[in-house]
């Protein structure tokens, strides 16, 4: 049977049918997708770009700064172990912010948590591991009372988070006593920040790591591609695995070599802290990216109104974003009293909650809720750690640094801001 034989009506939706596969058949070409790319780029969409060409350019200035000791052995991994506790705060600043919303208590609740898992540790003599559970539940405790405060009573989330972090600062102090230190010397707690794991558990990790990514990615094509969904090309999901499996690996290798100042130790190995925020990455990137709870955070920080409306229980929503928030924040108060080995009256204050937020915004999470990931909290967490970790072998003074990480941070939200007016123009 040929065209001729199809009236004229039918022939007209046989084109447009026709059409519309061969519009789906490109989408599936690489020069297509980078087309794709290109426009949602120019529109406004810029994801994690302007994080990975500072983290890139950052990397060039301070070596060619301090050629000798930006990238020698050790200070590769002071800058893995200067960049735990901010890249934890602000994975859990990620999913306040997906919805538009603000934690300013952040910072000042890792210093309470940490606070009550050393008291019990050193005062109390409980074993480690009750310890950090009782500094996770506290963490739960504090995100649902902020989450009840701002769902339910209606109380602005810059309101309710600025009077906890004024009053969570005397729960520690009180916790603490003025002036006062509580020595953190469990072995467990120490080790997250200060010892390594076994050079062939590292490697064991970031093969298994990279192979269960490459297997995740092409058995997501394929079921998009045999069910005759719209897939990425496979020649672009096969390069961003191979990107991952090269970060990996060559990670692993650089902290794998012996960094020790003196030939009669052996100092090397991936520090215990970095699979930890590897792990919680790939629960925060799953529970964003492939459950219907994720769908609903998004939903949410893109149009309250609207997903009210199509039935999801926005206050359920807001109140989980903070309990998430200050559980996550309590495990960074954990791995920072590792580091430190102590918990002080000012654990969690200073320029703990600005880092933490500046690591989320610069990673490309936006300000303005609906976009944003969690991988954001790794790429700013390494900024933000680049730049402190430079400037301190440059010999900045202190004032300069707060000035340049303060400058770092407007820019990020500039341009966030320029991306949002560019979106809308476009209506995306």
């Amino acid at each position: 049977m040929s065209t001729d034989d199809i009236p004229k009506g039918k022939q007209t939706a046989v084109k447009l049918a026709e059409t519309d596969f061969a519009a789906d058949k490109r989408e599936h070409d690489v020069g297509s997708a980078v087309a794709d790319y290109w426009t949602r780029v120019r529109s406004g969409d810029l994801g994690a770009i302007p994080a990975i060409l500072g983290l890139v350019g950052l990397v060039v200035l301070f070596t060619a700064l301090r050629p000798d000791t930006f990238l020698s052995k050790g200070n590769i991994a002071n800058l893995f172990i200067q960049a735990l506790p901010y890249t934890i705060l602000a994975l859990g600043l990620v999913f306040v912010l997906l919805l538009g919303e603000i934690d300013l208590s952040a910072g000042v609740a890792s210093g309470v948590c940490g606070a009550v898992m050393a008291k019990l540790i050193t005062d109390s003599g409980q074993p480690w591991y009750v310890a950090v559970l009782a500094a996770v539940v506290t963490g739960v405790v504090i995100g649902s009372v902020i989450g009840w405060l701002v769902a339910w009573v209606r109380i602005p989330s810059f309101v309710v988070t600025l009077a906890l972090f004024l009053g969570l600062q005397g729960v520690t102090l009180k916790l603490i006593g003025e002036g006062g230190t509580v020595p953190v010397r469990d072995d467990v707690i120490v080790a997250i920040a200060n010892k390594n794991m076994p050079i062939w558990l590292g490697w064991t990790l970031a093969v298994v790591t990279a192979l269960g990514y490459g297997v995740s990615q092409f058995l997501r094509w394929y079921r998009q591609h045999s069910r005759g969904l719209h897939a990425k090309p496979v020649q672009l999901i096969a390069a961003r695995v191979a990107v991952v499996a090269v970060v990996l690996l060559l990670g692993t290798f650089l902290l794998s070599r012996d960094r020790a100042p003196s030939p009669l130790i052996t100092l090397a190995g991936v520090p215990w802290g970095v699979p930890l925020v590897a792990v919680l990455l790939i629960i925060a990137t799953f529970v964003l990216g492939r459950t219907s709870y994720g769908r609903h955070v998004y939903a949410v920080g893109g149009n309250a109104e609207a997903a009210r409306r199509a039935g999801i229980n926005v206050n359920r929503i807001r109140m989980s974003v903070f309990v998430i928030g200050s559980t996550l924040a309590a495990i960074s108060g954990i791995v920072l009293a590792s580091r430190l080995n102590s918990v002080a009256p000012g654990s969690g204050g200073g320029n703990t909650l600005l880092l933490g937020v500046g690591a989320a915004v610069i990673g490309g999470t936006s300000l303005f809720g609906g976009r944003g990931r969690a991988r954001d909290a790794i790429l700013g967490g390494l900024v933000i750690a680049v730049i402190d970790n430079g400037l301190g072998l440059l010999g900045t003074k202190a004032y300069a640094n707060y000035l340049i990480t303060g400058g770092v941070l407007l820019l990020a939200a500039s341009i966030d801001a320029i991306a949002s007016r560019r979106r809308s123009a476009t209506g995306r």
